[in-house]
């Protein structure tokens, strides 16, 4: 199951804007609720200033007026000249409006005649008592212009953020990529170390955080190549050592073999004639698997694949199965397959190619190896024997498939070894051939050439 990872430097840029914007919000909020109540006391003292200076001079005009049975009304010296949002009346101790300003009606407020502040849905009103509490002076304000100016202060507090956000996520982002760039570096250079590359780690000025990592991983990393080094030195020396006691003691049974006149010990020669040339052949895969592990697949040398496909085709009809049927089909107007990697290791990862093809498939049909120019390398055979439904079990160590053939099931992880350091892959498929025969592909795709 394939895990679904996020950069760290993605999360913190992300984690760190909502928190500027969520800190901010409430900042914002916090600031309209204080400035609220700070506004309403700058209104409601300067209503109150407004009403104290305003009623002796509006009880002397209304005196020297002559008040019929209606309400006056006190005329504009500026008509729309500009906002007006104060509004008064002056009304008797029955609450008859007696005098009002120009900017409201006759209809009396619905402030009750009490001195002091009053609220409506749309009117803060201030009261004054005068003249012995027969005349009641009222001047409102409009609370549409306490929300107005409370929004327009929000808008000014908000609109900041909202123009700062970008600038301040580019920041942010700045400032956690340049932090964590030492994780960048130390993450590219442990992903670099695998099987051919266990040099050791040389970082410097890491942040305290991560500065021993590098050190418990080049320690790791020690051990772990002292471990290889060792297994592939005894892997190799067991194989270069047993080869030519092995070599020897066939050599000796052959000729032991031909001495032999009774059938049963001619029969008993042939069987350990058999074990021993088994033993040979694992010796000399056990071998090729030590320079597998060795890492000896690439070369700073170009080689003309398609010609060396050739040559070991010829060889291994000529040395080793001289009745084998193998057809080479490269792509048309393919001249050559030109890449740097080393030939001997390729030489050891298609001759096993080849010796799995004709000793495992059907010997009444050819072997087929296509060449393509893109670097694909596919050799197809006839099989006679079931094959597993899961074909990548044949990539294993020391496994066979359904036959009785000999072998020492390492040649298919011998070559998927050295194609991966190759930089190139295996890929192993069930095919149709004509005449509805089943067929093994196995198909090699090598890296492009270097420009």
């Amino acid at each position: 199951m394939r895990v679904e990872t996020r950069s760290l430097s993605g999360r913190l840029v992300l984690s760190l804007s909502v928190l500027l914007v969520l800190f901010w919000t409430i900042a914002v909020g916090f600031s309209i609720h204080v400035m609220r109540a700070e506004f309403d006391e700058v209104f409601d003292s300067a209503l109150q200033e407004t009403t104290e200076r305003l009623a002796p001079l509006v009880i002397d005009d209304f005196f020297r007026r002559d008040i019929g049975k209606g309400p006056d009304q006190v005329a504009a010296l500026n008509p729309g000249a500009t906002d007006e949002y104060l509004t008064y009346q002056v009304r008797d101790a029955s609450g008859r409006v007696l005098l009002h300003s120009h900017n409201v009606g006759a209809e009396p407020y619905a402030a009750p005649l009490l001195p002091g502040f009053w609220s409506g849905d749309d009117r803060r009103i201030f009261t004054i008592a005068a003249v012995s509490d027969t005349l009641f002076v009222q001047v409102a304000d409009s609370l549409a212009h306490r929300r107005e100016a409370t929004l327009e202060s929000a808008l000014t507090l908000l609109l900041p953020i909202l123009l700062l956000l970008p600038l301040g996520m580019f920041a942010i982002r700045w400032v956690v990529v340049r932090a964590t760039r030492p994780v960048n570096e130390l993450r590219d250079a442990i992903s670099r170390r695998d099987g051919n590359n266990l040099e050791p780690i040389a970082l410097f000025g890491l942040p305290t955080e991560i500065a021993t990592i590098p050190g418990s991983v080049n320690t790791l990393l020690g051990r772990l190549k002292l471990a290889l080094q060792a297994e592939r030195e005894l892997a190799a020396n067991s194989a270069h050592e047993l080869r030519t006691p092995l070599a020897g003691a066939l050599a000796q049974m052959e000729l032991l073999a031909d001495q032999l006149n009774e059938p049963d010990d001619r029969s008993r020669s042939h069987r350990v004639l058999e074990a021993l040339r088994r033993l040979s052949l694992m010796l000399e895969k056990l071998l090729q698997l030590s320079r597998a592990e060795a890492g000896v697949g690439l070369s700073s040398t170009p080689v003309d694949l398609l010609a060396l496909v050739k040559l070991l085709v010829e060889t291994f009809q000529r040395s080793q199965h001289p009745t084998a049927m193998i057809e080479l089909r490269p792509e048309p107007g393919l001249l050559g397959l030109v890449r740097a990697i080393d030939p001997d290791a390729f030489a050891i990862a298609f001759n096993n190619l080849l010796e799995n093809a004709a000793r495992y498939g059907d010997a009444e049909q050819p072997v087929t190896i296509a060449i393509s120019a893109d670097g694909r390398i596919t050799v197809t055979n006839a099989v006679s024997v079931p094959l597993d439904p899961d074909l990548n079990v044949y990539r294993a160590r020391f496994r066979r498939g359904h036959t009785s053939k000999p072998g020492a099931g390492l040649g298919l992880a011998i070559v998927e070894k050295l194609v991966a350091q190759m930089s190139g892959s295996m890929s192993l498929r069930t095919v149709v051939l004509p005449e509805g025969v089943t067929g093994f592909e196995c198909e090699l795709s090598l890296p492009p050439p270097e420009q």
